[in-house]
């Protein structure tokens, strides 16, 4: 049976995904940004609610995996907070100018996550050579990968989950997830392939409860936006996706 991960952006998110049978949370914030390190109050919330194993992604901005010093020292003050907090584990990702996998700073990644989960996130789906970075995740010891095969969904990208997933699996390396749309109406294709774990938001649009809405006014920094919708994890949506699963 493939386990089921569930990407959510909120607490009411995560233990709605927990009551309809997820197997585990990728925590976020910041859906317009892909996701960015939740907040302490978000993370403290969810930890102290949800019996579920939570793994809370640490990326400290949107836009690429090449970081700063400055930005690299953020990230570690984070993971060492996620740690000390109970988390079983956690998403992240790091690439260098080149779009290889920051060997250097991973390394000090993996000593600081020792005795927890690691999951490198689809930066990897930016990396210049999948295999390449495939056989230095597995040396580091990354759990799981999650990758929609280098394409813009996971659907188009099953060829290169399939090869990955089979070539991890002979070399003991680390779990292949896919992830990016990822659905009920696909997640019987990528079981089919053999992938073990999927990763999905499974979410619905929900209109806001605000009856006054200031028009020609957005709060994104990314441009015109929709304030008064927001997406959530559909419950019944994750129940049959587990469902099918099982």
């Amino acid at each position: 049976m493939a386990t089921l991960e569930i990407c959510c952006y909120g607490a009411e998110c995560a233990l709605n995904a927990e009551q309809a049978g997820a197997d585990r949370i990728e925590l976020c914030a910041a859906p317009p940004e892909g996701g960015l390190t939740p907040s302490y109050g978000l993370l403290q919330t969810v930890i102290s609610q949800v019996t579920l194993p939570v793994h809370p992604i640490i990326r400290p901005r949107g836009g690429d995996f090449c970081y700063s010093e400055t930005e690299f020292r953020v990230m570690k003050a984070d993971i060492a907070l996620v740690r000390e907090m109970g988390f079983p584990g956690l998403v992240i990702g790091l690439l260098d100018a080149g779009a290889h996998i920051d060997l250097q700073r991973m390394e000090e990644v993996m000593t600081l996550c020792d005795g927890i989960s690691v999951t490198f996130h689809r930066a990897f789906d930016l990396c210049h050579n999948p295999y390449r970075a495939l056989e230095e995740l597995s040396g580091l010891g990354v759990d799981r990968i999650l990758t929609s095969g280098q394409q813009e969904c996971a659907e188009n990208g099953l060829v290169l989950l399939t090869a990955l997933n089979q070539w991890s699996q002979a070399m003991g390396g680390p779990v292949i997830m896919a992830g990016a749309g990822v659905r009920l109406s696909n997640l019987q294709r990528f079981v089919d392939a053999g992938l073990t774990e999927v990763h999905s938001s499974a979410g619905k649009p929900v209109s806001s409860p605000m009856h006054y809405r200031k028009a020609g006014v957005s709060m994104s920094a990314l441009g015109p936006a929709d304030e008064f919708t927001r997406y959530v994890v559909d419950e019944e949506m994750v129940s049959a996706m587990k469902s099918m699963l099982q």
